[in-house]
């Protein structure tokens, strides 16, 4: 049975971001317990943030409104960046899932960069 699709989920850094985020919570599972509602909850929060505001842009109807939701998609992502570079600095994570994890975020973020420039490029000028 083929279901609908919204036009968040038929974009690929949407697809990307939702992969990004199952990676940072399988790879959180390692953390130590004391980091459960530390580290460990705030890395889940930012990851959930990037995919959750592209799927929230996309409902906008202006392309200013679909960019700036955009842009805080952007900044979460680079707030889960600056957290594992510290899980890492913690030993939290090995270098492998470290380089893997920080090289699926540099792609999405070139992606988000691409589409909020197509988006303010929709804007109309006044």
């Amino acid at each position: 049975m083929k279901t609908f699709q919204y036009s968040f989920e038929k974009l690929e850094v949407w697809q990307k971001a939702k992969l990004l985020v199952i990676a940072i919570y399988k790879m959180s599972k390692k953390f130590p317990d004391e980091e459960k509602f530390g580290l460990c909850s705030q890395m889940k929060r930012a990851a959930i943030s990037v995919c959750s505001n592209i799927a929230e842009g996309s409902a906008r109807k202006s392309p200013k409104d679909q960019a700036n939701f955009t842009t805080i998609s952007f900044s979460s992502l680079m707030e889960l960046l600056n957290q594992l570079i510290i899980a890492i600095e913690l030993g939290y994570i090995e270098e492998p899932i470290y380089f893997q994890i920080r090289t699926e975020i540099e792609k999405i973020s070139l992606q988000l960069n691409k589409l909020r420039i197509t988006q303010l490029k929709a804007t109309p000028k006044s």
